[in-house]
């Protein structure tokens, strides 16, 4: 008798968990990733910011199941499923059956209807883009380090920030990290401390998911640490050469994007109903409506909590989620005897910069310098293998005795976009 056919897309923290989970079943377990690691999404905004090198936070996935004989990995990107035939179709056209299914395809940054603004407002999802976002960071100093004019300079020197969440509020600590300590006396013409940069957030406070008096403790934080944070103001427009925040208008080459998340558009082609943000409506136990042996999990599912409000899209929601549906599939339990699925609340932090960082669980609330070791102590504990979380650890050490950070490498000419300057 052939063994059932477990067939996961995506190797991030839902999929990679589900592959795991069922390393000791009597199953054929298939992982497909359109790219071949694992990448470790919190700590990303340090790649961007030069703290830490991608190899720091990504590891193959082959490595990691290794050891699973049951398992193996496709990198492909997957293009199509079809519920009724059960099966996968890859970009070339191979097409891959199965019995069960899990889909943990993650999301990408979504500009709400202004695509166009992506060209100057990159998002932080892939290594890719943390990379590119570093290089413009670094090289803006270059550039501005070579132009005469103060109000040319000025927009090289201006970095805002889109979206006041966690990504958003770590991203914006560290540029001011690196801008007012890091770039400290590297430069000769221009004075990387004078640097302005912005948090825009459209609600009313920054971390909105998060308690109102931890919420403004990070505020005032970041406001110490030299970050001007707007609130209730919506970006209406964003250009080569800066952005507009209603009545507002910042000249900036540089602004990040941290404001919103879509889903995949393969979870169209599943044809069954999403919500706005493109995620699938799925039942209590995760699977999607008239198909029980297919399950959408993470980021790309929109599942609810007790109080019927969405679960959050954070590492520990796609990891109990990988856990549970790997149970199901298990013990392929038919779905009238499947218990719905039950999320833990373990809490929510965010670090603000050195020393620095905010934590809830439950009642519980941190602040300052016992939230930061928290924080640093979950995202060692999260990270995969001896090698990325000693890597880790040094680079942070380093940071915190030296204020210097040790990725701060350009592979480009600075003559792009640099104007000629009057002789």
């Amino acid at each position: 008798m052939p063994y059932t056919k477990v067939v996961i897309i995506g190797g991030g923290f839902g999929g990679l968990n589900v592959a795991k989970s069922l390393r000791r079943a009597r199953m054929e377990v298939l992982l497909v990733d359109k790219t071949n690691h694992h990448l470790f999404q919190p700590l990303l905004y340090q790649v961007a910011t030069a703290a830490l090198s991608p190899g720091e936070i990504a590891t193959p996935i082959r490595e990691v199941l290794r050891r699973q004989k049951n398992t193996s990995v496709i990198m492909g990107d997957v293009v199509s499923i079809d519920k009724e035939e059960k099966r996968i179709v890859l970009g070339n056209g191979d097409e891959i059956p199965f019995d069960y299914l899990v889909v943990s395809t993650g999301a990408r940054h979504s500009y709400f209807g202004k695509d166009e603004w992506e060209e100057f407002a990159p998002g932080l999802k892939t290594i890719q883009d943390a990379l590119k976002i570093r290089e413009e960071v670094l090289i803006s100093f270059e550039k501005a380090e070579r132009i005469d004019r103060i109000s040319e300079a000025e927009k090289y020197l201006n970095f805002v920030v889109i979206g006041g969440g966690p990504t958003g509020v770590e991203m914006a600590g560290a540029i001011a990290e690196v801008a007012h300590k890091t770039m400290f006396r590297n430069f000769r013409r221009i004075n990387p401390a004078r640097s302005k940069i912005y948090l825009v957030e459209g609600l009313p406070n920054i971390l909105n998911a998060y308690p109102e008096s931890l919420a403004n403790h990070a505020k005032k934080s970041l406001e110490k640490m030299g970050v001007q944070v707007i609130t209730g103001k919506m970006v209406t427009d964003i250009k080569k050469d800066g952005v507009h925040i209603e009545d507002i208008y910042i000249p900036s080459r540089n602004v990040i994007w941290a404001a919103g998340n879509q889903a995949s558009p393969l979870l169209k082609t599943l044809d069954v109903p999403l919500d706005r943000a493109g995620r699938v409506l799925v039942e209590p136990d995760l699977s999607i409506p008239g198909d029980p042996n297919i399950f959408v999990i993470g980021d790309a599912a929109h599942a609810k909590g007790k109080d019927d409000k969405p679960l959050p899209g954070i590492a520990p929601t796609a990891i109990q989620q990988a856990h549970y549906v790997a149970g199901l599939i298990k013990k392929k339990q038919p779905k009238e005897k499947r218990k719905p699925f039950r999320y833990f609340d373990k809490g929510n932090m965010a670090t603000i910069g050195t020393l620095k960082a905010i934590a809830f669980m439950g009642k519980i609330k941190l602040t300052g310098f016992i939230a930061w070791l928290a924080w640093c102590f979950i995202h060692i504990l999260y990270l995969i293998g001896f090698r990325n979380r000693f890597g880790v650890l040094v680079e942070w050490f380093y940071c915190f005795m030296t204020g210097q950070r040790g990725v701060r490498l350009i592979y480009r000419s600075v003559e792009k976009g640099l104007p000629k300057q009057t002789e």
